[in-house]
């Protein structure tokens, strides 16, 4: 004799344990209880208008602020910011600059990355900015870093590339491989500015205090 059940009876158990935890779900009328419901069972931990301080040494080096986080615990250790996120980064007077917004972001805790999409935006106080769709944050090294397309616009001129690094103060920045670069050129006749492109498919580093107009 053995104590093993037929498939078929335990298929059926499982069929009917399902059902019940579905019929349950469905008499919950309220939508934010049922996203309780469901958060709790895959192990998520919701918080909403959250404002993280993040210090090395004692010293803080960036606020995060995000309408929404989730914390997966039953996966790998990952926080999510589905709903927008905006981090400004303190020098050592803890003064802001610069700032970063993306639409959304995923922190890897156990690698202490940040992977931001969709919109992602970072800026200084000297006018630089950095537009593109993807980009990893490591804290660890305190760099940006991404493969994908890049377009640095600057108070003289726009850099558009692929691939880019630049410490998380943005004063530096490394594109791969330049596609385009447009000049802003001052037209004293007209009072407006002209633009001029050029090509290049070279590696180089702009600091932030060249290719300034003198």
């Amino acid at each position: 004799m053995t104590n093993a059940y037929p498939r078929s009876i335990v298929r059926n158990l499982l069929a009917v344990a399902c059902s019940c935890i579905f019929m349950f779900i469905a008499c919950v009328n309220d939508e934010n209880e049922v996203k309780e419901l469901l958060s709790k069972r895959l192990g998520v931990d919701e918080a909403h208008n959250v404002e993280a301080y993040m210090s090395s040494t004692g010293v803080m080096k960036a606020r995060l602020r995000a309408p929404l986080m989730l914390r997966y615990q039953d996966t790998l250790a990952k926080v999510e910011f589905p709903e927008t996120m905006h981090v400004d980064f303190f020098n050592d007077s803890i003064k802001v600059e610069s700032q970063l917004d993306a639409r959304y972001g995923e922190y890897y805790e156990t690698k202490n990355k940040v992977f931001l999409k969709d919109s992602v935006r970072v800026f200084n106080n000297t006018g630089d900015t950095l537009f593109c769709q993807e980009l990893w944050w490591d804290q660890n090294t305190g760099k940006f870093s991404t493969d994908k397309p890049v377009r640095i616009n600057r108070p003289d001129m726009i850099i558009i590339g692929v691939g880019l690094s630049a410490p998380q103060d943005f004063k530096t920045f490394e594109i791969y491989k330049i596609s385009n670069s447009i000049l802003r050129v001052k037209n004293d006749m007209m009072g407006t500015d002209s633009l001029s492109v050029r090509d290049s498919s070279v590696r180089q580093v702009f600091p932030a205090d060249t290719l300034k107009k003198k």
